[in-house]
Formats: structure tokens, sequence, C-alpha cells
């Protein structure tokens, strides 16, 4: 079994690992030099760290990571609304927390592991621009073919090359969704955010009826992340960026920015995630907003649900088993992108743009009351975390890693 895997993200080197170690062969294309160092995913919820624990990475993540056992919702004028403790999901999980580390350092920790692996290949300044498969799938693989007509040959693709994807593009699948009328602009700062504001959770959802925002620690920075207008020159926005985090808190200085970049957010996910021998994954097969960290958590997700059932095929009795079990998992997780990746971020949005003063009301005390109920706050939580969308009997205890 040779797998094709299109992007060096997390997503796709998630895949290359988990499938080199059942023994596959896999050659990974990366259209650029390097790995990004771009990180806009931050959060690593309990399922993903029990994935990536399973593939031998786990321990190096957490070695670069912050532990968050709680996350906090808190009100931009009341301050702390909330604090939920990840701590009630012990018997769910042996991760009952999530863990703060930018995406770009996971990548690194991947392909470091990835190399100890002779089957498998990552070749970087290879943009997968199409891709060529016989028109019946048990007839053959797929070949992906590059932007100056070189071509590699495999029994699978799976496309991880993010949400401009060539290859869904290739294949011309739909990218059926919406885009949010606000940019999200995202800075990075070395300031003591506790000392300015008080306590602070390593995750804080703020919310206000003028001006929401996120705070978000990571190893090396606090991130915050605002809302902006759809139609303001970037330059405009950029250069208010310290008037607006001044709002949140003053220094009585401009605030240290590392970095800020602004960008839009969309909520799509592609007609199908399998066509023929090719495998759609992460944000090639369904992006969303970054509120609650679902997008590139459930990347991985598809990753190693892919990984699994293909490395199956080592001892399938017949192809056409391989190829109903590829169709059934394909199926499945564009079923949870739709009705748990999609909706739950989409939620989280609404939420926390209301502007109605009853219904703030209403939620902000829903919230209080939930962190007050252990059960609640379980349940809330087994859904938060996504265990929920992966076990349809959350609630059972897992084996303990």
């Amino acid at each position: 079994m040779h797998v094709l895997i299109a992007g060096a993200g997390p997503v796709g080197l998630t895949a290359a690992l988990a499938l080199a170690r059942q023994g596959c062969e896999v050659t990974v294309l990366e259209a650029g030099d390097d790995l990004a160092a771009e990180s806009r995913a931050s959060t690593f919820h309990p399922p993903t760290l029990e994935m990536l624990d399973a593939l031998g990475v786990g321990a190096d993540l957490l070695a670069r990571g912050l532990v968050a056992p709680t996350f906090a919702y808190r009100d931009r004028r009341d301050g702390l609304i909330a604090e939920l403790d990840l701590s009630v999901l012990a018997a769910d999980t042996p991760y009952p927390y999530r863990v703060q580390c930018e995406q770009s350092k996971l990548t690194q920790i991947l392909l470091t592991h990835l190399a100890r692996h002779p089957a498998a290949r990552v070749h970087f300044g290879w943009p997968v621009d199409s891709v060529r498969q016989a028109a019946d799938p048990a007839e053959g693989g797929v070949v992906a073919v590059a932007e100056d007509g070189r071509e590699v040959a495999g029994d699978w693709l799976i496309a991880a090359d993010g949400a401009s994807s060539a290859v869904r593009r290739a294949l011309e699948l739909p990218f059926d969704g919406i885009t949010y009328p606000e940019r999200f602009l995202v800075a990075s700062t070395d300031e003591d955010l506790p000392a300015l504001l008080g306590p602070l959770a390593y995750v804080n959802y703020v919310f206000d009826p003028v001006e929401w925002s996120v705070l978000l620690r990571t190893p090396e920075h606090w991130r915050v992340l605002l809302p902006t207008p759809e139609d303001t020159p970037d330059a405009h926005e950029l250069g208010r960026l310290d008037e607006r985090l001044r709002a949140i808190a003053d220094p009585g200085r401009p605030w240290r920015v590392a970095h800020a970049s602004l960008y839009r957010v969309h909520q799509r996910v592609a007609t199908a995630f399998r066509q023929g021998r090719v495998l759609l994954a992460g944000d090639a097969a369904h992006v969303n907003n970054p509120l609650g960290g679902l997008g590139m958590n459930s990347g991985i997700h598809d990753a190693v649900a892919y990984a699994q059932v293909l490395a199956s095929s080592r001892t399938a009795p017949d192809d056409g088993e391989l190829d109903r079990a590829v169709t059934t998992v394909a199926d499945e997780r564009r079923r949870i992108a739709l009705t748990y990746v999609q909706e739950v971020s989409d939620q989280n949005y609404r939420r926390m743009r209301v502007t109605d003063p009853q219904l703030r009301s209403a939620h902000l005390a829903g919230l209080r009351a939930l962190a007050e109920d252990p059960a609640a706050a379980r349940a809330y939580l087994l859904r938060s975390s996504m265990i929920a969308s992966l076990r349809p009997d959350a609630g059972q205890p897992v084996a303990r890693a």
C-alpha cells in the first residue's frame, strides 16, 4: 500500500505518520520549501491528545505546550462569568485538559518522527496541481501531477492541502457554505495579560455586545482575536489595532505586538470527502470559524480515521471490502463535519456576538449555572472537547494510555 499525501501541515503529517507506523509506504508532497511557520490553530482537545499519544508524539507535544485544565467565559465589563474545569472528564479520557501549543510545533515533531520510517518520504517544493485516476477505482490507483508536469503514482491520495485545495478543485468538488461578514484579526503579544486583567485561564472567551474577543495563551505569546469589519482596508485595521487592544487593557503605553494578521472566515464543507482513490481531509474537506478550536483537531481526526482504514487493506480479504470501508469512513467524517464541527463552531460565533440584552443575560446566567453543576458541565464538556463527536458511547471510560 503506497499512499500519497498532498500537504505537510498537521493533518497531512499526522496521516503520514499513522500510515508509516502501520507499515504503509507514504509520500508527502508539500508545495512550500519548508514547513509553514504560521500558526493559527493552537488548541489540542482530549481525543486529539489520545490520538497523538498513540502515534508516539504526545509526550513531545506536552513538553512543548501548556496544559490548560480550564477555560473561561468572561464579560468585558464584569470579568469572569464562568470557568469550566475539564477534570470532570477524568473518567472519560486520559487527558482531561486541553494543551495550548502552536500547530507549527506539532508539524516539526511529526516530521522528526516520520524521518525514522524508511518507507516515508517528504518532498518539499512539490505543489500538487491535479490528479489522474482510473474511471473505476477498483482498476488502479492515482497519480499526483505537479504544476511543472512532474508525476508520482500511488494507490491512494489523501488531500490535506488546505482550504484552497488544488486537489479538491481538480476533482471539481463544490465547497458549499458561507463566508462570515467579519474578518478576524489575530495579534500575538508578550504583554503580561494577567497582570493587566487579573487571573486568567489559558483560554478565555470574552463576551461584549459591541466587541467580543478571545484571549489565548500559547507557550510564547498571548494571542488576542478580534472581529473586524469586512469592508475596511487592512492597513486601516492594523493601524487602529493598538487602540483596540488598549480598550481591553491599558498598560499606559502601546502594546508590544509581535505579529498581527487579518483573515476571512468561512464555514464550508465539500460535497463529498471521497472521489475514487482520493480522500479529502482537514481544511481541504471542511473549514469553520476558530471559536472552540475545532478545525485543526477535526482534521487530525480525519487523518487518523483514513490511516486506520487504509492500513487495514493488509488484512482485508478483498478490494471490495476495503472500498466499502473507505466510503463508510469518508461519509462518517463528512457527517461529523456537518452535524458537529460546523454546528458547534457556528453556535459559538453567534453566542459571542449576541446584542439583545435579554438573550445575552440569559446566556450568561446559563453559563454560570453550568459551571456550578458538575453533571451538566460534564455533558457540555463532552461536546465542546470533541469526545462526543467521536464516541456515540461518550460517558463510558476509555482505556488509559
